[in-house]
C-alpha cells in the first residue's frame, strides 16, 4: 500500500525502538557498532538507512532488513514523487 507522507525510518527507530528500551543515543550506537554520529544522522532524518544499517538493526531488534530497507525506499520515493511537477523531463515513445 502506498503512503503519501511515509515517516522517515529515523522517526521510527527512535519512537518504536530506543524510547520503549529507554536507550539513549550512545548506548544504542555502541549496541549497533556504530558512531553516535552516524546513528544521530539517522534519528534526526539527516541519514538513510543503508543496506549494512538494516541488518544491524535487524539484528538488534529482531526484525528484518527488508522491513528497515523498505521503510526507507517509500520514504525516499514519497519524497521523489512530491518533486514530479518540477523535473524536467520529456516523455519518450516509440515511433
Amino acid at each position: 500500500m502506498k503512503m503519501h507522507n511515509p515517516p522517515h525510518p529515523g522517526e521510527v527507530l527512535r519512537e518504536l525502538c530506543l524510547q520503549p528500551l529507554g536507550l539513549t543515543v550512545t548506548e544504542a550506537a555502541k549496541a549497533l557498532g556504530v558512531s553516535r554520529k552516524t546513528l544521530s544522522s539517522i534519528l534526526n532524518c539527516r541519514a538513510g538507512i543503508s543496506p549494512e544499517m538494516a541488518v544491524r538493526l535487524s539484528i538488534a531488534f529482531g526484525t528484518t532488513a527488508e522491513s528497515w530497507l523498505s521503510q526507507q525506499l517509500h520514504y525516499d520515493l514519497a519524497k521523489a514523487e512530491g518533486k514530479r511537477r518540477t523535473l524536467r523531463v520529456k516523455k519518450l515513445a516509440a515511433a
